[in-house]
């Protein structure tokens, strides 16, 4: 377990010279622990810094620190978020940095230094998640000491709280050779598969919760000094002495009552005093101070007018009485008065709203109907050149018919001269079929020499002039 005895916060006399330069290297984190109310433990942490040469420093320990996690997260939450290492690590203590209210650090010790060089690479600059900023951070840490502790005299001290020998869940030793003990920020120690089922930032067993309260500031200004509490709403605003919001919120609101934070006492804008316990007077209806029962009372005092005890003690009642009722008729005039204040709030915000709304809408009908417009003068654009396409169109169909129909009649005049010369040629054809059929038959008749003779010499002069003359009228 983690020892709180008190320790030097020098390095060991017998150090050789190069543990002393990784000693002296490091950085120095005060550190605390503890319930303020009943023991707080306070110490020492020597962390290797984060601008280290190499990646993983020279005389590291299996000893790192967990720094800057987020109050809002619980100890399941940072359970949950390193369990793929809960098996490795021996012991986990939370404690809080100086300076740090509202973050804290967890210091873990695993079983080896393979386990410790695998969680800093692992976690080192990883998001605790997905929908924050906060970053894991994680250091080596040379040495834990313990410089002392500081026990409260208001509630008995619990210091043998911190070296439990029993987890207070499940009734099961702490031993240190058993892996996963979480030690809580006010010195109880739990395994930490039985705290991961605890979902509340408070203790188990002391309910002293990690989270610090938050420090009030003004809802304007941001300040956090001289501030006021409005009794009737609880808006918190600066005095007078700073930037006076108070006041404003008192002539915007008239909630004339105000309460300091610092001392508790209440502050009537409208009288311009301190008061304490308010009742209404019945003479003018004011709010006004209730004064203390007379001191002389019991002594039958004559100056001051006092009656017996039976008598004062009914007029007492009766006085008390009729300020219970003067109380609830005025609270329920504040409550009325805060619920039309907080419905013109609410009618301030939805007109706010409606009016947001009408102008994105205007908006988004001003961009869809640029968007349309814009697809419009597309489209004119689109219909004016197939317009001109189709008129060119148009324009080179009746070029085409004309020259389809020049290049029929054409055809058709080329048809005629053919059907023309065919029949010529036929004519021809027949006309030489019927000369050479004459030829035959004249060659066929029997003749005598002479003739013969006489024929064949005028015929052949003949036959020429007669084929000539019929080539010639034929032709």
């Amino acid at each position: 377990m983690w020892s709180s005895s008190t320790a030097i916060t020098v390095a060991p006399a017998g150090s050789s010279e190069e543990e002393h330069t990784e000693w002296s290297s490091s950085s120095f984190f005060k550190f605390s622990s503890g319930n303020p109310r009943i023991e707080e433990t306070r110490g020492l942490m020597h962390l290797f810094p984060d601008d280290t040469p190499s990646p993983l420093p020279v005389g590291r320990k299996p000893l790192v620190c967990v720094v800057g996690v987020p109050n809002h997260m619980t100890y399941a939450d940072f359970c949950q978020f390193c369990g793929s290492f809960i098996q490795h690590m021996l012991e986990m203590r939370i404690v809080r940095m100086d300076g740090m209210e509202d973050q804290y650090s967890v210091l873990i010790r695993f079983d080896d230094q393979d386990s410790t060089d695998s969680f800093y690479k692992h976690y080192n600059g990883r998001l605790f998640s997905s929908l924050e900023v906060e970053v894991c951070r994680v250091l080596f840490t040379l040495d834990v000491q313990y410089t002392g502790s500081i026990e409260h005299a208001q509630q008995p001290s619990n210091a043998s709280s911190t070296e439990q020998p029993t987890c207070p869940v499940c009734l099961e030793r702490l031993d240190q050779d058993t892996s996963g003990i979480l030690t809580t920020i006010c010195n109880h120690s739990f395994h930490c598969s039985c705290i991961s089922k605890w979902a509340d930032s408070s203790c188990p067993v002391c309910r002293y919760c990690q989270q610090q309260a938050e420090k009030s500031i003004c809802f304007v200004c941001q300040t956090t000094e001289n501030l006021w509490i409005c009794v009737i709403c609880g808006f918190v605003g600066c005095g007078r002495y700073k930037g006076g919001h108070a006041i404003i919120h008192w002539k915007e609101t008239q909630h004339c009552y105000s309460l300091e934070v610092e001392t508790k006492r209440v502050w009537d804008y409208v009288g311009d005093n301190y008061v304490h316990r308010l009742i209404q007077s019945k003479t003018d209806g004011k709010l006004v101070e209730l004064n203390s029962h007379c001191s002389h009372t019991d002594s039958g005092c004559g100056s001051c007018s006092c009656e017996d005890n039976g008598m004062s003690e009914a007029i007492l009642n009766s006085k008390v009485e009729a300020i219970v009722n003067e109380y609830n008729e005025l609270l329920a005039t504040q409550l009325e008065n805060q619920k039309l204040y907080f419905e013109s709030l609410l009618q301030e915000v939805k007109e706010e709203t409606e009016r947001k709304i009408s102008k994105a809408v205007q908006k988004a009908v001003s961009l869809k109907q640029q968007k349309i417009q814009s697809k419009i003068d597309r489209c004119v654009k689109e219909k004016k050149f197939l317009d001109d396409l189709n008129e060119n169109l148009v324009k080179n169909e009746e070029i085409w018919k004309t020259k389809v129909l020049e290049i029929e009649e054409r055809e058709k005049k080329a048809l005629r001269l053919m059907e023309d010369r065919v029949a010529d040629l036929e004519v021809q054809l027949s006309d030489l079929m019927v000369c050479l059929e004459g030829g035959k038959t004249v060659e066929q008749l029997p003749v005598s020499n002479e003739t013969k003779e006489g024929i064949l010499s005028d015929n052949p002069k003949e036959s020429s002039s007669t084929g000539s003359s019929e080539l010639g009228r034929k032709a």
